[in-house]
């Protein structure tokens, strides 16, 4: 693939700070109104991947393009399409909100008769009008990480790289944002953001990884990863007594082998069902009919393994990595992993 073809391409990009590797030769690519969300503990890499895209780090090897401009050589150039919300407000305090905007306006080099127009449209999207001219040390953080995001949205940057951009916002305050960046997709823009909320990644991103110590665990549409690395089914189970919890967890590992039970709150069982090839919904949903009843069974759901239990499984596993585990790459059209022996696309 062509650093042309796409708005963001990433080559096994590499990063070590003195003889420790934070980030072990990651490649994905970002299209036109996508967005890439990159998951990961604290100390994944997620920071130093972006600091190296925003040219504010080094990079120690390989190399990331925007817009077919390289970060490493061109930066001037690859800068002036980015737009980035850094993890930590990057912002002057003894300015106003206002003040801020209209200073990034201006360095962003849009033309001083259309600045206001910029300005006041970016206020009432992030939702600051009534605090647009107080000092920005008298915000909340929430307020701060909107005004973060205005910075980044000045001039509708080709390329938004966000650092968790909701940390700290209220939830009603979150759901702004969200459509926030859905529009910003609809005008063309990629985005890349980083984030520990897996609601979140299932609302905005069309595509994520899962980073561990550096490297990328799997890669793909929300749905995929969780078709594919999910243990199978959720099954929440509420019964009418608790004398009829031991009948109900034999009968459940009866019906469907190889079941785990996972929780037990006095009248609330959680199982996790193995996937199998014949299983369908409405088979699953047929046998706890036939049991529930006769159970004394209140009420049950069944429900596909989340993206939060799947990204939970792959932090738990961070502490016992092979050495022979690579990370995806690109060949012939296709991104391959070792860890999936198999396409990922």
């Amino acid at each position: 693939m062509s650093p042309m073809d796409v708005p963001v391409l990433v080559k096994d990009l590499k990063k070590w700070y003195g003889n420790f590797n934070a980030v072990k030769g990651i490649n994905f690519h970002v299209n036109n109104s996508d967005c890439f969300g990159l998951l990961g503990v604290n100390g994944a890499g997620k920071t130093s991947t972006f600091q190296m895209l925003t040219g504010e780090n080094d990079v120690s090897s390989g190399d990331a393009y925007i817009q077919g401009y390289s970060v490493r050589t061109n930066w001037r150039e690859a800068g002036a399409m980015i737009g980035y919300c850094p993890q930590y407000d990057a912002i002057i305090k003894e300015l106003s909100g206002e003040e801020t905007l209209y200073m990034f306006a201006r360095i962003r080099g849009i033309p001083e008769s259309e600045i206001p127009t910029v300005v006041k449209a970016i206020i009432d999207s992030i939702g600051i009008g009534m605090y647009a001219k107080r000092q920005i040390k008298t915000y909340s953080g929430g307020n701060k990480r909107r005004l973060s995001l205005g910075i980044a949205l000045v001039g509708l940057p080709d390329v938004l790289l966000l650092d968790e951009p909701t940390t700290g916002v209220d939830p009603k305050a979150r759901r702004v944002i969200w459509d926030i960046l859905s529009k910003v997709r609809e005008f063309g823009s990629s985005l890349i953001l980083t984030s520990h909320s897996m609601e979140e990644c299932e609302a905005l991103c069309t595509n994520l990884a899962i980073m561990v110590y550096g490297q990328f665990k799997c890669l793909g549409s929300p749905q995929h990863i969780k078709s594919k690395y999910g243990a199978g089914y959720t099954l929440l189970a509420r019964l009418e007594s608790p004398q009829w919890a031991k009948e109900v967890k034999r009968e459940i590992l009866r019906i469907f082998p190889g079941s785990v039970l996972k929780e037990e709150h006095v009248l609330q069982l959680n199982f996790e069902l193995r996937r199998t090839e014949d299983q369908t919904w409405s088979s699953l949903f047929a046998q706890m009919e036939q049991i529930a009843e006769r159970l004394h069974i209140v009420d049950y759901s069944l429900s596909q393994t989340t993206l939060e239990q799947v990204f939970l499984e792959f932090s738990r596993e961070a502490g016992v990595l092979s050495k022979n585990e690579s990370n995806p790459s690109f060949q012939n059209g296709t991104w391959t992993t070792k860890v999936a022996q198999e396409n990922i696309y």
